[in-house]
């Protein structure tokens, strides 16, 4: 028996070392930047039932959404013929699985002596799977089914082989079918190599033992959950926000959450959320429960391998029709301007009580474009479609981070310059720290978002973007001020033509430059209280002017000596924290 906890043990964290070693087959192999630069993706393991046992890094979003990738197309798959060794279910459709239509998912059966012990899963983000608008997410759209090919659960392997009929249907809708080609045998690859490494377990240790793994990981996360639970503070806690617009309307669309704690259960209720809109910012309940999971591990069980247990505990209301909860034909293609505002609800609601896990509010969106057109350098068609980064909120004890990307996209990447250029038929003119719109000051300042120009080098392309927090900044904690808003600029013949948050299908012009600008993080604590010695390091950095030392921290810096004027200084802050003015 002793041998055996031991054994179990190694096979629990066996399970983590194949998702991550799937994860990386598919570095090694995929054809696009966004999987293998980027990392939008994600590969686990589940139990038969689809509970996550391991996880790979990637999207942290995937984390919440793969126990539906399992067990709704394993179990769409059975209505419509036996599950056999070797078959890969592939389907996108967002209301089964989560997120949109572009991120295609695949499920596969794992089978030991013809008993299914367990299923392989992956989920990336494919550049374009069709639709209206080239890259396959549009602000426009009102419907599903002008946002791609729809693809529901079916066969994408038959016992090892192509289903080649599925495959011609798939690549003849996509304008980059090569791309869409090689990324889903790179994903169907993980798979099978999952399928090999979980045979050897079960063969070596034999099938009984290696299912009592699993069911200890699992009983082990519930043990977690429950323990982390209990040291939470018990009550309700409200927060609100604003999407920028309601899209149908040019009206601030208002959301609201309540979270309640207890003993046993961590309950969010969205059921107050409008109702589903004719416009792609709805969200599957699928990536809503993820989203708020994510915020729930972060508070928890930050630091330890998922598995499903984790989630025992987490209770997420949201009608059904809603816009965290929305059904067939609303289109979802923008959906993750949603679902991170979930999130941030949980978080604005807790970070005041929970100050060493939650910072002030950060620059929230993925803040994605989509450049798209035909490279002169080969003549083929080319999309760019990536998430880029912001500034962070500041934490109680420290500074946020700068230029790092959107929760929802965790462990992602942004584009490196050298690839984006060898890749795609842009120039990288400017890539630096957002310090013009600056961030939200306090005690602790949030960190700096970014500024990013490509210039266009073909002799056309489209341009399209929906990005949010451009009207309402992120939010500040115990006085801090908010942080500064996302947009995106066109610029023509070295003038600025037009600020953007949305646009569609923008025709841009050879030697256009589209300037990415995200916002800046949500301070903490009053400014005045700040430590000067800090103020002064970020004058000397050039991140803020002597004039906002003074005006906003309250800090006299000389300005050709570099030296604080204590005693002007003390008066200055004394007067602040007395409330004169």
């Amino acid at each position: 028996m002793r041998e055996d906890v031991f054994v179990i043990e190694m096979i629990k964290n066996a399970l983590d070392s194949i998702a991550n070693e799937m994860f990386w087959l598919t570095i090694r192999t995929a054809k696009s930047p966004i999987l293998y630069e980027t990392f939008d993706f994600s590969t686990g393991v589940t139990t038969p039932e689809g509970d996550t046992v391991g996880i790979s890094i990637g999207v942290p979003l995937w984390v919440g959404v793969m126990k539906y990738v399992a067990t709704s197309m394993i179990g769409e798959a059975r209505k419509n013929g036996e599950l056999l060794p070797g078959d890969i279910i592939i389907s996108n459709d967002p209301y089964l699985t989560g997120t949109h239509l572009n991120d295609i998912g695949l499920a596969s059966p794992i089978f030991y002596r013809d008993e299914m012990i367990a299923i392989a899963t992956a989920k990336g983000h494919i550049y374009d799977v069709g639709g209206m608008n080239p890259g396959s997410w549009s602000p426009i759209s009102n419907e599903i089914y002008q946002e791609g090919l729809f693809i529901p659960p079916i066969k994408y392997y038959i016992q090892g082989k192509p289903n080649n009929d599925v495959i011609r249907m798939m690549v003849s809708n996509s304008r980059v079918p090569d791309y869409l080609r090689g990324d889903l045998e790179a994903l169907s690859a993980s798979l099978r190599l999952a399928d090999r490494r979980i045979k050897g377990l079960a063969e070596k240790y034999g099938v009984e033992v290696f299912k009592a793994a699993m069911g200890s990981a699992i009983e082990d996360g519930v043990k977690r959950a429950k323990a982390s639970l209990k040291e939470l503070p018990k009550g309700e806690f409200y927060a609100e926000d604003h999407l920028d617009e309601g899209y149908v309307s040019e009206e601030p669309l208002k959301l609201m959450a309540t979270v309640k704690i207890t003993d046993e259960e961590f309950i969010v209720d969205l059921s107050k959320a409008p109702k589903a809109l004719p416009a792609p910012i709805n969200n599957p309940y699928p990536s809503t429960l993820a989203a708020v999971g994510e915020v729930f591990l972060a508070i928890t069980n930050p630091h330890i391998p998922f598995n499903q247990g984790l989630f025992y505990p987490l209770k997420v209301i949201a009608p059904q029709g809603s816009i965290f909860n929305v059904q067939k034909p609303y289109p979802v293609s923008v959906y993750w301007e949603t679902m991170t505002y979930a999130a941030d609800l949980v978080w604005k609601a807790l970070a005041p009580y929970l100050p060493e896990r939650l910072s002030a509010g950060h620059f929230l969106s993925v803040c994605s474009e989509i450049i798209a057109g035909v490279d002169p350098r080969n003549k083929e068609y080319f999309v760019l479609c990536e998430p880029n980064p912001g500034g962070w909120g500041a934490g109680f004890d420290k500074d946020g981070e700068s230029a790092l990307v959107s929760f929802a996209d965790g462990e992602t990447y942004s584009n490196p310059v050298e690839v984006l250029e060898i890749r795609y038929p842009i120039l990288v003119e400017r890539y630096e720290l957002n310090i013009e719109d600056g961030v939200g000051h306090g005690r602790f300042r949030g960190g700096f978002g970014i500024v990013k120009d490509y210039k266009l080098l073909a002799d056309e392309a489209t341009f399209t973007a929906d990005i949010n927090r451009s009207k309402f900044p992120p939010w500040g904690v115990q006085g801090g001020l908010e942080g500064t808003t996302n947009y995106m600029v066109i610029i023509r013949a070295g003038k600025e033509m037009m600020r953007v948050s949305r646009i569609a299908n923008f025709k841009l012009n050879k030697g256009d430059v589209v300037s990415i600008r995200s916002g800046g993080g949500g301070g903490w604590g009053e400014t005045f209280q700040r430590d000067p010695e800090l103020v002064l390091n970020d004058v000397k950095d050039g991140l803020i002017t002597h004039k906002q030392a003074y005006d906003i921290y309250k800090v006299a810096i000389e300005p050709k000596t570099f030296e604080i004027d204590w005693e002007a200084t003390e008066r200055m802050r004394a007067k602040a924290r007395s409330g004169v003015t």
